[in-house]
């Protein structure tokens, strides 16, 4: 009897440092959605964006992705991706701004990066305001693809090039080279 009441109370001890780790970890996240006004971009594609990530300006958070979908209306934007976000009202963008998606680690998190050009006139904070200025996220496996294969014809290339000089210096055979047949 006394075993079972000693493992009752140990079990409620670790229930509740599992509860007050899980609020400290809640209460330090940040993970709530920044009031703000509402400002929208247009992406070719946005590889690991989701709602609710946030919208930074120099590392700091000012904003939150609220909403994504497709543009399938036929038109200019058509199979384009509509991103609209909340910016913090303190924050003013001006109409230059650039909005990119961009990776927080090696391991793939994504966030939307805000870069405010310098143009005196501002974005619209009415709900109506628009980024006219996107950058797509660079996408890993292609840099990769690029690197081995760009490297690659580069080998060929030199290769080919490195043996014509060597052969160009060393002793002439005096036969002229046979003519091509059709």
């Amino acid at each position: 009897m006394g075993r079972s009441i000693f493992e009752t109370i140990l079990g409620a001890i670790v229930l509740a440092v599992a509860l007050l780790f899980l609020g400290f970890a809640y209460s330090s996240s940040d993970l709530q959605i920044t009031k703000g006004y509402a400002v929208s971009a247009n992406f070719p594609m946005v590889d690991g964006l989701k709602d609710g990530i946030d919208v930074k300006i120099n590392g700091v958070k000012v904003g939150t992705v609220t909403e994504m979908h497709l543009i399938t209306a036929p038109g200019p934007n058509q199979y384009l991706v509509h991103v609209a976000m909340t910016v913090d009202p303190s924050v003013r963008l001006p109409t230059d701004t650039i909005a990119m998606i961009a990776t927080e680690s090696l391991l793939g998190g994504k966030y939307m990066s805000l870069e405010p050009g310098v143009d005196e006139d501002m974005i619209n904070t009415d709900g109506t305001g628009h980024i006219t200025r996107t950058q797509a996220p660079m996408r890993l496996d292609d840099l990769i693809g690029q690197l081995i294969y760009g490297s690659k014809r580069g080998d060929n290339s030199s290769s080919g090039s490195s043996s014509t000089p060597a052969n160009a210096g060393g002793p002439k055979t005096g036969a002229p080279p046979e003519p091509a047949h059709p």
